[in-house]
C-alpha cells in the first residue's frame, strides 16, 4: 500500500496468508483513506466502463459500416450517431462498471490484507464502506441524468437523423433518366432532375404495391417532401394520371383516374430501426407523466407508466450494488482483482435476470408495476444482510443461502479459486 507507511513491507511480499505483521501503521486521517479506497475502485471501473462500452458498441459496428459504405454517410454523421447512441450503453455499462469496481477492489485490498491493517487501526466496516457509498451516489446520479433526461433527448435526436439520412438518400438516390428501386414495390423514373430544388419533370411510376393489381403513374412533375415531426416521406405528383387494369391483364376493364395533385408513401424498409418504433423512449419525464394523464384508457397510461418506472428504477442500481459489493469483495481474499470481475459479471448476470424477469411480470402478465421495483429490493435486502454478516466477522457466503446457488455457478463456470472450507 503506497504512502501508507509500512515499516513490515516484507508482509506483503512474502504472501503470508495467516496474518499480516505490522510493525508500525502510521496515523492516517480519515478523509485520506476515504481519497485511497475511492482511487482503488474508479482505477478498474473505468477500465471496465471503457470494455464493455466498447463492446456494446461492436454489436451496431456492422450497421455503421453498412451506413458509410452503402448509403452514403458521412464519417461525422456516423460520430454523431454514436454519440447519441452512447447513452442507452452507458445506462447498463455504468452500474456494471461500478459493480466490478468495488469488487476488484475490495478483493484487492482483502487478499493483500489491507482490509485487516485498517481494521487493526479502528476503522470498521462501516468506515469502509462509506466512500463507496459516496462514490455510489455519483453513480446513481449519473444514471438518473442518463435516463431521466439524456437518453430520451439522445433517442430523438438518434431518430431524427436516421430520419435525416433516409430522406437525403431518398433525393440524392433518385437520377433522371435512370430506373429507381430504392422504394419497396415502386419504379421511379424521371425524364429532368433539378438537383437544387429536387423536382423532377416528366415522371412515370411503376407502383406495385397492390400485388395483383399494379398501375402505372404519369405525372408533369413530382417532389419529395419529408415531415421530420412524423417521419414520413411523400412523393407530391402534379398534374397526371393512373392507369390500373383491375382485375389483371386478360380482364376486360381498364381505368383511368387523372389527378391535379396525388401524394404517394414512401417506405425505406431498410432504415426502420427499434428506437422509430419505440416512440415511448424518446419522450421526457415531465411528458411521460402528462401522457399518463391525459390517456384515453387505462392500458395506455399504464405503457407510459411503466416507461416511467424503469427510468426511475435503474438509478438505484449502483447503490445497492455497493451495499453487496462490498461484503462480497471482502470474501475474495485469495483471488485479487481477476475473482472480483468474475464475481461481478456473476450478480450482474443475477440482477439482470431478476429485472427481465419483473419487466415480463408487469409489461406481458400484467402484474402491478411495483414489480419493476423487485431487483432493487431483492439486492437492497441481501445488500444488508451482508454487509451485517460481514461486520460481525462472519462467513459471509454460508451465511446468506440466497448466494449459495450463485456460488456453485461460479464454481462451475470458473473453478473454485477460494479453497474455501465452507
Amino acid at each position: 500500500m503506497q504512502g501508507w507507511g509500512w515499516q513490515g513491507k516484507n508482509a506483503r511480499k512474502s504472501g503470508l496468508q495467516g496474518g499480516l505483521t505490522i510493525l508500525r501503521l502510521a496515523p492516517m486521517s480519515a478523509l485520506r483513506i476515504q481519497r485511497y479506497i475511492i482511487r482503488e475502485t474508479l482505477g478498474p471501473c473505468l477500465m471496465a466502463l471503457v470494455i464493455f462500452t466498447f463492446v456494446v458498441l461492436m454489436g451496431r459496428l456492422l450497421q455503421l459500416v453498412d451506413l458509410v459504405l452503402n448509403k452514403g454517410a458521412s464519417l461525422l454523421a456516423v460520430g454523431h450517431l454514436v454519440a447519441t447512441l452512447l447513452p442507452s450503453f452507458l445506462v447498463l455499462t455504468l452500474p456494471l462498471s461500478f459493480l466490478i469496481g468495488v469488487l476488484s477492489a475490495m478483493s484487492r485490498m482483502s487478499a493483500d490484507n489491507e482490509v485487516v491493517a485498517l481494521k487493526a487501526s479502528g476503522v470498521s466496516l462501516y468506515g469502509i464502506i462509506k466512500p463507496i457509498l459516496l462514490l455510489s451516489l455519483v453513480f446513481s446520479g449519473l444514471c438518473a441524468a442518463l435516463t431521466l433526461d439524456w437518453g430520451p433527448s439522445a433517442n430523438s435526436s438518434f431518430r431524427d437523423q436516421i430520419f435525416q439520412m433516409a430522406s437525403r438518400r431518398a433525393s440524392v438516390g433518385l437520377q433522371e433518366r435512370v430506373f429507381n428501386t430504392d422504394f419497396s414495390g415502386l419504379t421511379i423514373y424521371a425524364n429532368q432532375l433539378d438537383d437544387r430544388s429536387g423536382v423532377m419533370h416528366g415522371v412515370l411510376i411503376a407502383d406495385e404495391r397492390a400485388g395483383g393489381n399494379p398501375a402505372l403513374i404519369t405525372a408533369r412533375q413530382g417532389r419529395i417532401i419529408s415531415d421530420p415531426d412524423r417521419l414520413t416521406l411523400t412523393l407530391r405528383l402534379e398534374d397526371g394520371s393512373i392507369h390500373r387494369q383491375p382485375g389483371g391483364k386478360n380482364a376486360d376493364n381498364y381505368q383511368l383516374v387523372h389527378f391535379s395533385t396525388y401524394d404517394i408513401s414512401l417506405s425505406l424498409q431498410q432504415e426502420q430501426t427499434t428506437e422509430r418504433r419505440r416512440k415511448t423512449k424518446e419522450l421526457s419525464t415531465a411528458q411521460l407523466l402528462r401522457s399518463s394523464e391525459d390517456a384515453p384508457d387505462r392500458e395506455a397510461a399504464r405503457r407510459f407508466l411503466v416507461e416511467l418506472n424503469k427510468r426511475l428504477t435503474l438509478p438505484f442500481a449502483p447503490l445497492v450494488f455497493a451495499l453487496i459489493a462490498t461484503p462480497l469483495g471482502l470474501t475474495n481474499t485469495r483471488s485479487g482483482r481477476g475473482g472480483g470481475f468474475a464475481m461481478g459479471l456473476m450478480v450482474f448476470l443475477a440482477y439482470y435476470v431478476i429485472q427481465s424477469l419483473s419487466e415480463t411480470m408487469v409489461s406481458d402478465a400484467g402484474q402491478p408495476i411495483f414489480f419493476l421495483w423487485l431487483p432493487n429490493l431483492v439486492f437492497l435486502i441481501s445488500g444488508s444482510a451482508l454487509l451485517i454478516l460481514a461486520a460481525q466477522e462472519k462467513n459471509v457466503l454460508a451465511g446468506l443461502l440466497a448466494l449459495r446457488p450463485l456460488r456453485r455457478l461460479g464454481n462451475l463456470l470458473f473453478g473454485d479459486r477460494t479453497d474455501d472450507p465452507h
